[in-house]
């Protein structure tokens, strides 16, 4: 069988609601099943997938499938019902908004001490607190290494926190933001992911993006900026 484009994206829906209503990546012959796909195809689709950049498979699983991940990124987000892995800090404090289900447990710890950090995120506003997020990788440089980006998009106790660690790892300073503008950054970046039909953001769709919740500057676009795609 020819994959038609319509396959493609039913696999990739298929996935991502799997992930959704479960917190896990369905069983294949399940996602095949869901998705009207043969079995035999859904490795094909899969991989065009991650050739697309709308997940990222290591070992036959899918690592992440923004913002679910198939393992620990150092983010729990809970509900009532549900437990996920949140592929970074912007992934955690996303899914709530995505799954519109009301306020969501997030936590984490800070890389630099261990503290440990929660928060009640929904989308009437961001939690309280006066932790900070940082994140190492420039976005033009993001797929370079999406899975070393993504693990280093965290929350601190502090700046404090962020200079002892990056000194500890011999690492640049990134970015460093605040808990509200992290939950802005997150609030509507995903919006339409789990629709049947999804269309990535553009690089210039993206800079508006970041510009709009606060985020600008040689970081968030750069000269690289033609090569930035949205995670």
């Amino acid at each position: 069988m020819t994959l038609t484009d319509a396959d493609v994206d039913r696999v990739r829906w298929a996935l991502y609601r799997g992930f959704a209503d479960t917190g896990t990546e369905l069983p294949p012959d399940e996602l095949a099943a869901r998705a009207g796909v043969a079995p035999g195809d859904l490795d094909a689709a899969l991989t065009i997938l991650e050739q697309q950049r709308h997940v990222v498979r290591r070992d036959g699983a899918t690592v992440l499938a923004h913002p679910f991940a198939g393992r620990n990124f150092a983010f729990s987000v809970m509900s009532e019902e549900t437990l996920w892995w949140g592929g970074c800090a912007w992934d955690a404090f996303a899914i709530p908004h995505l799954l519109q289900r009301g306020p969501m447990l997030v936590a984490t710890t800070c890389p630099a001490c261990g503290t440990t950090h929660a928060w009640n995120v929904g989308p009437d506003g961001p939690p309280a607190g006066d932790q900070v997020a940082h994140f190492l990788v420039p976005m033009r440089s993001v797929w370079d290494d999406v899975v070393e980006a993504c693990r280093n998009q965290r929350v601190f106790c502090s700046t404090d926190c962020v200079s002892t660690w990056l000194q500890r790892h011999r690492l640049p300073m990134g970015s460093t933001f605040s808990l509200a503008t992290l939950w802005r950054l997150a609030s509507h970046w995903y919006d339409g992911r789990l629709a049947p039909s999804y269309t990535r953001r553009d690089p210039q769709e993206a800079g508006a993006y970041f510009a709009e919740v606060g985020l600008t500057g040689e970081f968030w676009t750069g000269s690289g900026t033609g090569n930035t795609t949205e995670p």
